[in-house]
Order: C-alpha cells, then sequence, then structure tokens
C-alpha cells in the first residue's frame, strides 16, 4: 500500500470511528444501535485484505475505547478479528462476488456480538445475555446489514487508487 493509499485508510477509520463513538451508538433503533466502525472495517477487510483489516479494525476500536471512556482493549480486540475475519474471506472466497459485503456484514456481526459478550463475561462485566444475545443482536445485525452496500460503496471509492496504465512502447501488428 502506498502512502497516499494508508493515508486515505487511516482518515477513513478515524471518521468511521469519530462518528462511531459520537453519533451513531446513540441511535437505538428496535433494542440495537448501528456500528459503523464495524461495517467500515468489514469493508476495508473485504478490499484490502486480511492485514489491512485488522490493523484497521484495531486503530478504530482503539479509538472509541478511548472516546467512550469504554474498558480499553475489547473494542479493538473485537473489530481487530472482525477485520481480519472479512480479509480472510476476500482472499479465500468471496473476493470479486456480489453479495460478499452483506454475507461479511451478517456474519460477522452475529460473531463479533458473540465474542464481545463472552469477552465482558470473561472480566467480570455484568452484561445480560438474552439482552446482549437476543434483544440487542438481531436489530443490530439488520441495521448493520442495511448499512453494509452504502458503506463499502463509500469505502471502496474513498481507498480506491487510481488505476496506471503502461504505455506500450511501440504497436504490434496482428494478421
Amino acid at each position: 500500500m502506498t502512502g497516499g493509499a494508508m493515508a486515505r485508510v487511516s482518515a477513513v477509520v478515524f471518521v468511521a470511528a469519530m462518528l462511531q463513538a459520537v453519533i451513531v451508538s446513540s441511535l437505538v433503533i428496535g433494542g440495537g444501535a448501528p456500528d459503523l466502525l464495524l461495517v467500515v472495517a468489514i469493508s476495508l477487510g473485504l478490499l484490502r485484505g486480511s492485514i489491512a483489516g485488522a490493523v484497521s479494525g484495531f486503530a478504530g476500536g482503539l479509538v472509541v475505547d478511548l472516546l467512550t471512556l469504554d474498558t480499553l482493549g475489547i473494542t479493538s480486540l473485537v473489530l481487530t478479528l472482525a477485520g481480519f475475519w472479512a480479509g480472510r474471506y476476500a482472499e479465500t472466497t468471496g473476493r470479486g462476488r456480489r453479495l460478499a459485503p452483506l454475507v461479511a456484514v451478517g456474519v460477522i456481526t452475529m460473531l463479533a456480538g458473540v465474542f464481545g459478550f463472552v469477552l465482558h463475561y470473561m472480566l467480570g462485566v455484568e452484561v445480560l445475555a438474552r439482552h446482549a444475545l437476543v434483544t440487542a443482536l438481531a436489530p443490530t445485525v439488520l441495521l448493520n446489514l442495511l448499512l453494509a452496500l452504502p458503506v463499502y460503496a463509500l469505502v471502496r471509492a474513498s481507498v480506491r487508487e487510481p488505476e496506471r496504465f503502461d504505455r506500450s512502447p511501440e504497436v504490434e501488428v496482428l494478421v
């Protein structure tokens, strides 16, 4: 990845983390809240691979953890794994498929919700299993699926590297 591409990816992750911490996390609809940063990390994993997805998930999660004063590292760890999983899915089977963003966002949102619950439980934070795994998870999956295609298109447009065409030094005529 070139320096310009890294700067664009960093800007996308930072803006998504700020929007998630300040605005999106307070939008509770049907018991769940959309997770814009998760969808961005998944999109970057699908577009750039597992390493870029994991790094962007970690960086964005760290920003959100610092802004919300939540338990430091939980969001970072969940988003790191989410970005990595999306990148591995793209590298193995999902690249070029039209529904890859929807499949990845749906499955990874469910896995991230369960993994986040398990992490909170292991750290001794009181979380109601019914609320975390049933009441909030289903609306969150649906809201993230609604965000998936527009966010994927925006991320793809903002981090795409310009195409470079090599000029042919000569013209070959085939007869």
